[in-house]
């Protein structure tokens, strides 16, 4: 898929189908293809069996040069949706580029719904721009570039109705074809909810590549730290170090007199206890400012806007505490 293109749920992930994949697809080019259960009855089966070649992914080389200019590589997870891991990875983005000396990346990988561009201000009118290097990210600061699905839709209403063939064939191009330069010192991707199809290959792709872990991102009720349970669970199956968790929406602050007070209680103790528990490091407690979705609504730096509120204090003191630890790993000083 050329960047210049707009796509639509119709585009096909490989013009030798028949059909589009089912959604339980092991991938036209997998030892499993055309034998898989999933494979019954599908359309694609023969084609699939006899036709395409198998064996190891042609672009995984590409990738791993691409990537291999990229200092650190940070996995920003959710077990569920709703509780601000998107707004939590754009904060981060703009606290870590408040450094002038850092270079930035920030990829959205919530084809579904991306809404980085707008929480980092980009313009509804930004393409993605195609040369002999790759794809350019739309900057939107000196030093911090951006690269979503959302620069390639007709419009900003348009719905992605994909299976997961095809959500992992633009996966593989974004690591694959976008050029950040020749030194990138953080990029942050930022995933949809859950372990779907879109985790298990940003892992399969990234992890020859290192991965220098995963941020999770929690509430601090019960209905939001049983997800993240599953999150942990998936991270240590696929051997990613976690990194650590932060507990988002901890508390209220009201933007008039900036004193807090609770509206998600911690009936078992929240994210520091569940850290305590399953031997994860707790980098803190976010608490919820009304003026953190307004600086997303208009795409600015919610530390320039309102550097005083205890959210700025708090989400700063992660952001540190998120850097130290990866560099203990860089240092082979602390293994998960």
């Amino acid at each position: 898929m050329s960047p210049s293109q707009k796509i639509t749920e119709s585009d096909p992930v490989d013009s030798t189908l028949n059909a589009p994949e089912p959604e339980h697809c092991p991938g036209p080019a997998s030892e499993q293809a055309g034998k898989d259960d999933a494979c019954k009855g599908c359309a694609n089966q023969e084609i699939c069996s006899t036709q395409i070649p198998k064996g190891p992914d042609p672009d995984l080389p590409l990738i791993y040069k691409r990537l291999s200019n990229i200092q650190h590589k940070i996995l920003i997870l959710s077990g569920k949706g709703g509780v601000g891991k998107s707004t939590f990875t754009s904060m981060l983005a703009w606290a870590i580029a408040a450094d002038e000396n850092l270079e930035v990346g920030a990829m959205d990988l919530d084809i579904c719904g991306p809404s980085l561009p707008r929480m980092l201000g980009a313009g509804e009118n930004e393409n993605i721009h195609q040369s002999n290097s790759g794809w350019s990210p739309v900057y939107v600061a000196d030093n911090l570039g951006l690269m979503s699905i959302s620069f390639m839709l007709p419009d900003t209403d348009s719905a992605i109705i994909w299976r997961g063939g095809k959500k992992n064939g633009l996966i593989k191009q974004f690591l694959k074809d976008v050029d950040w330069g020749d030194h990138l010192d953080y990029l942050l991707v930022d995933t949809p909810p859950g372990t779907s199809d879109e985790h298990l290959s940003v892992t399969s792709l990234m992890k020859e590549v290192g991965i220098d872990g995963a941020l999770i991102v929690t509430t601090p009720q019960e209905v939001a730290l049983l997800d993240v349970r599953k999150e942990i669970d998936f991270c240590r199956k696929a051997k990613i170090k976690i990194l650590g968790l932060v507990e988002n929406m901890s508390g209220f602050v009201c933007p008039s007199c900036h004193g807090e007070s609770q509206i998600f209680k911690a009936t078992t103790g929240g994210g520091e206890q569940l850290c305590k528990e399953l031997g994860i490091n707790f980098l803190g407690s976010v608490p919820l400012d009304p003026r953190i979705g307004k600086a997303c609504d208009s795409g600015e730096s919610f530390f320039e806007s309102n550097p005083d509120s205890p959210a700025s204090t708090a989400i700063l003191d992660v952001v540190d505490s998120l850097r130290d630890e990866v560099e203990l790993n860089m240092k082979g000083l602390k293994i998960n």
